[in-house]
């Protein structure tokens, strides 16, 4: 499929039957991804895994596709009571999405969501230094930039990052996970040019289920992944 036909918004979701224990482990996650990313290779590619699971999936992408491996760090900014429902999300340049059904549900005024954003900006600030460490920040202008995590729940990390990453404007931007609730995928259709999703149960339990190996991923073992993917 070339380029012409990739700059329709459309998606392609649940290709693969439902089920649980799809996926190995995030590395095979990542090598069945890079077989439906393949008509990208060549195209000045920078894969971004949103850490830390995402990083290893995106590094198999970046590897099978010979592209740069990058990372960008979205916090979820939790409800004051409810830290655990995510009320939205925040990257480490700022970029916010908020749910502004949610907020008006629990009594969330705007000014509190900037202050509690701003407190994980600070975090996701951090972070992002200290898995790149003294590489500078990828160019994003003009290139095709694929966003990687293992999976997504309700997506709004992955809307913080959209819009984080638009600010650089990249000539073409995909979203590719290997798992994602259906109403998810639907709400990040329009924002890409490609959403591929491998997996798009209903009901959706949780990402995890679907991973035979789902063990949890340190920052060392992160930084290994995009030290390789610099050299």
């Amino acid at each position: 499929m070339g380029l012409s036909h990739m700059c329709g918004l459309y998606a392609r979701i649940g290709d693969v039957p439902a089920g649980f224990r799809e996926f190995v482990d995030r590395r095979a996650a990542g090598r069945r991804l890079a077989d439906r990313l393949e008509s990208y290779r060549g195209h000045d590619v920078l894969v971004l895994g949103i850490p830390r699971g995402g990083v290893a999936v995106a590094a198999e992408i970046a590897r099978s596709l010979g592209a740069d491996l990058d990372v960008v760090v979205a916090r979820k900014v939790g409800a004051p009571i409810q830290p655990e429902l995510a009320l939205g999300a925040v990257t480490a340049d700022g970029a916010r999405f908020l749910n502004p059904a949610l907020a008006r549900e629990l009594g969330v005024s705007p000014w509190v969501f900037r202050v509690l954003a701003d407190e994980q900006r600070a975090e996701a600030r951090r972070c992002e230094e200290r898995l790149r460490g003294r590489r500078p920040a990828p160019r994003l202008a003009g290139r095709t930039v694929i966003l990687v995590d293992d999976g997504l729940a309700t997506g709004a990390t992955m809307l913080a990052v959209i819009r984080s990453v638009r600010r650089g404007d990249p000539a073409l931007l995909v979203v590719a996970v290997p798992v994602a609730p259906r109403p998810t995928c639907e709400s990040l259709r329009s924002k890409v040019v490609e959403l591929i999703c491998l997996l798009a149960p209903d009901p959706f339990f949780a990402v995890g289920v679907h991973y035979v190996d789902f063990d949890p991923i340190d920052d060392e073992e992160v930084q290994r992944l995009l030290a390789e993917g610099a050299r």
